[in-house]
């Protein structure tokens, strides 16, 4: 029962981090980086094991405007997640057109549902985590820095806030990973790099 109220605890301070503190520019990254590196080695439920997360540096022009476009299939995808949590069913939202290729924003269908933007990037392997990075997972709390929806349809993109799957930290996890709709050939050179512990 106490790992899984440390679990709790570890998710709250999750939705904290993104909102909390400073939202906006340089300013708020850094602020969101050193609250992310203090929670990541502090708390006993944080996935890495030893090593702190790196990241690209702070690029303005991967903060990106862009408008949800509706796509002809928008049925569902199943994403395995290799593990215990078994398939995950996801409704297609629509697709954000980008400077580094269009992405599909997905809605999971499972209890709570929560939008999911995974990516999958040429930094990917080499600079980044090989299985690709998160944007947002709301389902986990990550909602407000990376994905922001404004009124009349726009959506802004900050791709500064890329993140990687507990599963690029420890073997002990098991992650969804970017479908082929979400892989771009463009290096999107922002957010956290590959972890080395």
């Amino acid at each position: 029962m106490p790992t899984l109220l440390e679990l709790a605890d570890f998710r709250e301070r999750v939705v904290a981090l993104y909102r909390d503190g400073p939202q906006d520019g340089e300013a708020g990254w850094r602020d969101w980086c050193r609250r992310r590196a203090e929670l990541f080695a502090t708390h006993p439920q944080s996935p890495v094991a030893g090593g702190a997360p790196a990241y690209f540096a702070y690029d303005p022009g991967a903060v990106v405007p862009t408008r949800l476009q509706p796509v002809a299939d928008a049925g569902e995808l199943t994403i395995d997640t290799g593990g215990e949590d078994g398939a995950i069913r996801y409704a297609r939202v629509g697709r954000l057109p980008t400077p580094y290729g269009a992405l599909m924003l997905l809605w999971a269908r499972q209890y709570g549902g929560g939008l999911f933007l995974p990516v999958r990037d040429a930094t990917c392997g080499e600079e980044s985590y090989g299985g690709g990075r998160y944007l947002t997972d709301t389902a986990k709390g990550t909602f407000g820095r990376g994905l922001r929806l404004r009124r009349g349809g726009e959506v802004v993109l900050d791709f500064n806030y890329l993140y990687n799957p507990s599963c690029a930290y420890d073997t002990r996890w098991l992650c969804p990973l970017a479908p082929p709709e979400n892989r771009v050939g463009a290096p999107i050179q922002a957010g956290e790099k590959r972890f080395a512990p």
